[in-house]
């Protein structure tokens, strides 16, 4: 049997206040919002490229306090931009602490208003699929 063609689709995070979360994800990092479909629950659905993130309102599981203060020692999903810079200067005029990568890397990890660690990496620097060396199977 061949292997199957996964592609990742969306990530999806849990956050205590829908419009409290579109002012970051939607007004201060721009990401494109969609239409989402009722689901009996709030939240909101975001754009990028082929794939979403996914905002849910609902009770949150997992603790909020206490997380690691750099967000690449934590959950996360990843981000690319073409640029870095404006956005690190987006986030110091929007008052959103953040850290830079700890690799060396041209990227930065902040986190949403809920805890939810966001890392933003310059696509240049970004891994590329064609560079990465598939584990023996």
């Amino acid at each position: 049997m061949s292997k199957p063609d996964f592609a990742l689709h969306h990530a999806s995070v849990i956050v205590a206040n829908t419009e409290v979360s579109l002012r970051f994800y939607r007004d201060i990092l721009g990401l494109q919002q969609v239409h989402r479909p009722d689901m009996g629950f709030p939240g909101a659905w975001f754009q990028l490229g082929e794939q979403q993130v996914h905002i849910m309102e609902l009770n949150n599981p997992d603790p909020i306090t206490g997380r690691p203060a750099h967000g690449g020692r934590d959950r996360h999903f990843a981000l690319t931009v073409s640029e870095l810079e404006p956005i690190r200067e987006l986030l110091e005029r929007s008052g959103v602490a953040y850290t830079l990568s700890i690799s060396g890397r041209k990227a930065l990890f902040c986190r949403d208003p809920d805890g939810n660690a966001v890392e933003i990496i310059e696509r240049a620097g970004a891994p590329k699929l064609a560079d990465m060396i598939p584990l023996a199977e």
